[in-house]
């Protein structure tokens, strides 16, 4: 389980008297169970990286808290981190190693032997249908592979926790389904909480147990689609995402003119 209470992250841009403050975060709060997957879902500079990051304590916050599995990740991180396992948007792979050697690395990384490792890749390429890649150089491999590759080597050390940022940027249609299904499997077989941001609607539809929706660094919305369309009363998903993300200034400048019977609740 991952729970977020109150969590704020500012930073200050420019200088001199063109200095700023952007409030990327401010003092949202929401909880991932296990065996589900909640999508994070707002907007381009919504706060969903910056979210993912302190949950991942590469980001400290300014005020609030995350807690993995009832640890604290400030207090704690090396614990923490310990039951989660992340993917990042950008892969992040060594070229010069095959896929075995790239999940193996952070298997030591995590305090697995080599011999455990290089198991644990055995059975994550057998869960993700990547075998035929393990023992190739991850040079030249597509985005799809990559991905494949990446996740193997975040889910190593079997994780309870799962936080994806945007996972399928870049991918195509097959590899998209690929990792849609691979995560449906670790939540209906291995009971893994899995938390993955996006502004993808197809991928909450298909995938989200939960949905957090994210605005200018304010949660404005929580529930699952079908209670998010009916709040809106909207039938189409991403209408009601728009109504829920987006306040009517932005919706009117991008030419949407409709009139929202939750104007501008929650901001």
């Amino acid at each position: 389980m991952i729970e977020v209470e109150q969590l704020a992250k500012h930073f200050v841009q420019g200088r001199g008297r063109h200095r700023h403050e952007v409030r990327a975060v401010d003092g949202i709060s929401w909880r991932a169970e296990d065996g589900r997957i909640t999508g994070l879902l707002g907007p381009n500079g919504a706060g969903k990286t910056t979210t993912l990051r302190m949950i991942a304590a590469l980001v400290q916050p300014d005020a609030g808290r995350v807690r993995v599995d009832g640890i604290e990740v400030a207090a704690d991180p090396m614990a923490a981190l310990a039951r989660v396992g992340v993917l990042s948007d950008a892969r992040g792979l060594y070229p010069r190693l095959t896929a075995r050697e790239n999940i193996v690395y952070y298997g030591r990384l995590h305090g697995l032997s080599d011999a455990a490792a290089s198991a644990r890749a055995d059975i994550l390429a057998r869960v993700l249908e990547m075998e035929p890649l393990l023992d190739r150089r991850t040079d030249g491999f597509s985005q799809g592979e990559k991905m494949k590759t990446a996740l193997a080597r975040a889910l190593v050390h079997d994780p309870p926790n799962i936080v994806l940022d945007e996972p399928t940027n870049g991918l195509d249609v097959l590899a998209t389904r690929g990792l849609r299904e691979a995560l449906r499997r670790l939540r209906d077989d291995e009971g893994k909480c899995i938390v993955f941001s996006t502004h993808i609607m197809q991928e909450v539809e298909r995938l989200c147990d939960r949905v957090v929706v994210i605005s200018h660094g304010h949660m404005v919305a929580e529930g699952t689609v079908a209670e998010l369309s009916a709040r809106t009363g909207q039938q189409d998903f991403e209408e009601a995402f728009v109504e829920l993300a987006f306040t009517r200034r932005e919706r009117d400048e991008a030419g949407d003119h409709s009139v929202t019977p939750i104007e501008e609740e929650g901001r």
